[in-house]
């Protein structure tokens, strides 16, 4: 039963922010894209930067991981890459993420404990570690359209197998808004605004014509 006399406009601590979450990208890379069947990939692609952007934007820590880059998949998303240039790389040998040392340990130097996913495949590489770091209490926030599988079955499978073990299924989009919060937030307004209009379809043209129509600081 709702205290009326408790009840005071703030948010749940269940909200990601840009001091309480890191994202981790794990294994964009050309031959994981080569077996992604459950989406168009032009669109992860746009999901994945869009999701990037957002990170940097709000100066949310990072970790970037490819598997086998030299032997197999490749080197990771160029256009990834190029958003944060001076960001190492870890390669893995393990398709689990969390069995490697040097992932763990980049995570752990972040110091935060909610955990944003997205990679390839999502069956693999990414219900692996999401299992793995809810299993020693992370919470785990996963990007589905920042992810995909071999097959559509095999992306929404490992989703729902995520979510019964206690992640939470997000978008890109909904990351970013989530970070931004508020629109009177004005160091970080125009910058959200350009990752919009970029990355983010007919939401990014409603901005266009609302700042065209309306003005240069029309809300998203």
């Amino acid at each position: 039963m709702v205290n009326i006399s408790e009840v005071t406009a703030a948010p749940s601590p269940d909200l990601l922010t840009p001091d309480n979450c890191a994202v981790l990208f794990i294994d964009h890379q050309p031959q994981m894209f080569f077996g992604t069947g459950s989406g168009d990939r032009t669109a992860i692609i746009n999901s994945t930067v869009g999701l990037a952007k957002a990170a940097k934007t709000f100066d949310v820590p990072v970790v970037l991981s490819t598997v086998a880059a030299e032997s197999f998949s490749g080197p990771l998303l160029p256009q990834l890459a190029e958003v944060f240039p001076d960001q190492k790389i870890i390669d893995r040998t393990t398709m689990n993420a969390w069995e490697d040392s040097a992932f763990v340990e980049a995570v752990k130097a972040t110091g935060r404990k909610k955990l944003v996913l997205a990679g390839l495949w999502t069956e693999v590489c990414i219900v692996l570690p999401a299992l793995s770091a809810l299993a020693q209490d992370y919470e785990v926030y996963v990007v589905t359209d920042a992810s995909g599988g071999v097959s559509p079955q095999a992306h929404e499978h490992a989703v729902q197998r995520m979510i019964q073990g206690g992640a939470v299924p997000v978008t890109w989009v909904q990351v970013l808004l989530e970070l931004q919060r508020d629109w009177a937030r004005g160091e970080t307004y125009l910058s959200v605004m350009d990752v919009v209009k970029e990355h983010a379809g007919a939401y990014g043209l409603g901005v266009v014509y609302a700042q065209a129509v309306i003005g240069a600081h029309a809300a998203g």
